[in-house]
């Protein structure tokens, strides 16, 4: 890791660690699942899945390694050690996912539910066209971005220090798009976090 950013996300989810899944288990609208299922019908049995920011092996994450070859990669060494534990069959790594590199056509899907709200939104259209070379040809992503303008925001979430950065929707279609994306699906989804409603941007798109 090379930046205080990232330094500062990982030990801001190595703190929050209990804190976090306590708190995602109250948001009962969250359409992880039904999105994490609209990729996985489209890929084979046992096609090469990156998931960017894994977290400590969250349902969405046992259900891609039960059926496919699963990759995750995380910045927080505590929520890695509780996903290694929890998903033995994937494989993990700590990196920042706005400086990870692989191989052209490593995988068949990329997944990122919500960890590129914590990439600086400068980064975003270098990672979305490194994540295109990543992927096979007819290979998918899935993503939840950000709904609003934030250029960035640190401070505390969830007792942690924390950073936060997105794009408006339409910018986040632009920059998909100039990567090579063609947006198969796409939606503004608001859920029902416990400190009031919260909007993002989730996106499926092909290379």
């Amino acid at each position: 890791m090379s930046d205080q950013r990232a330094q500062l996300v990982a030990d801001g989810y190595d703190a929050m660690i209990d804190t976090w899944e306590s708190w995602k288990a109250q948001i009962d609208d969250d359409p992880r699942a039904e999105w994490c299922e609209e990729l996985a019908w489209r890929l084979v049995p046992g096609a090469r899945v990156l998931e960017l920011g894994c977290g400590g092996g969250t349902t969405e994450t046992r259900q891609l390694a039960s059926r496919f070859e699963l990759t995750g990669i995380d910045l927080s060494a505590a929520q890695l050690e509780r996903a290694r534990a929890r998903v033995p069959e994937a494989v993990f790594r700590q990196a920042d996912l706005a400086e990870v590199e692989f191989d052209p056509a490593s995988f068949d899907a990329v997944a990122a539910f919500y960890s590129f709200n914590h990439v600086p939104r400068e980064l975003l259209g270098g990672l979305f066209g490194r994540i295109h070379s990543w992927l096979v040809p007819g290979g998918w992503l899935l993503a939840t971005l950000g709904a609003s303008d934030l250029e960035g925001w640190t401070g505390e979430w969830l007792g942690a220090e924390m950073f936060f950065s997105g794009w408006p929707p339409e910018t986040s279609r632009r920059l998909l798009t100039e990567a090579g994306f063609e947006l198969e699906r796409d939606e503004l989804v608001t859920i029902s976090e416990p400190e009031g409603d919260a909007t993002f941007h989730w996106i499926l798109a092909r290379r």
